[in-house]
């Protein structure tokens, strides 16, 4: 889109910088720089979600239905640096950015075809308080700009402050997130297809917890959509 006078003299005053490679951005980017876009690592997932990497990875876990992430996630890798600015530095903006972009892409692909309703990964009230916000969240409401899928946001919540998955193992994240959940609002998504949006998968242990929990509702199907997927 053509950036508005507005627009630009504002760049002027304040540049805006791109998070991935903090290089200025132009009056007509959003958020990450165009060359840094281009080397965002695609997954093209969303072009067979009932059998890829990602849905293999929890077939026998829960009953999903189809999965997508939209990057490969690497440490130090652009998208781990958009990740790490989504969950630590406030950006709010970014994660509602990265859901509407990821929502045309997987349109355009017919991901979303059947599914009516979005329900976001919860945060633990003291990690939400910290932070001020769930990036997943507003992941959602980016998706839902996009789609118009109305989001459920407190069906189910989380239990315990169980401490970070980040240097634990397969087993230990599974130990750690068991009974983390907690169904709250099953009539609100019983005989529906719900779509679970998280920020990245690594083992697949938390999502896991948490689509068991919401399987207890009786829901339809259980599909998944991430920005990230973690690079096997």
């Amino acid at each position: 889109m053509r950036a508005s006078f507005w627009s630009r003299l504002l760049d002027t005053i304040a540049p805006r910088t791109c998070p991935v490679c903090g290089g200025r951005l132009s009056a007509n980017e959003s958020i990450v720089c165009a060359s840094c876009h281009m080397h965002m690592p695609l997954t093209n997932y969303e072009k067979n979600p009932f059998d890829n990497p990602m849905a293999r990875l929890f077939w026998g876990r829960f009953p999903i239905e189809k999965a997508a992430a939209m990057f490969f996630y690497e440490p130090q890798g652009n998208v781990s640096r958009i990740i790490y600015e989504m969950k630590y530095h406030g950006k709010i903006e970014t994660c509602q950015y990265m859901g509407e972009i990821m929502a045309r892409r997987m349109a355009a692909a017919g991901f979303f075809d059947g599914i009516e309703a979005i329900v976001p990964m919860p945060l633990n009230w003291r990690r939400q308080w910290k932070r001020g916000y769930n990036q997943s969240m507003e992941i959602a409401r980016g998706i839902n700009s996009v789609t118009a899928l109305p989001i459920y946001n407190n069906v189910v919540k989380r239990r315990h402050f169980s401490k970070s998955q980040t240097t634990l193992h397969n087993y230990e994240r599974m130990k750690n997130v068991e009974n983390a959940f907690s169904l709250t609002k099953a009539d609100k998504i019983s005989g529906r297809h719900i779509l679970l949006i998280d920020d990245i998968v690594t083992t697949g242990s938390t999502i896991t917890a948490c689509a068991k929990e919401l399987a207890k509702a009786s829901v339809a199907s259980i599909s998944l959509l991430t920005v990230g997927i973690t690079k096997s």
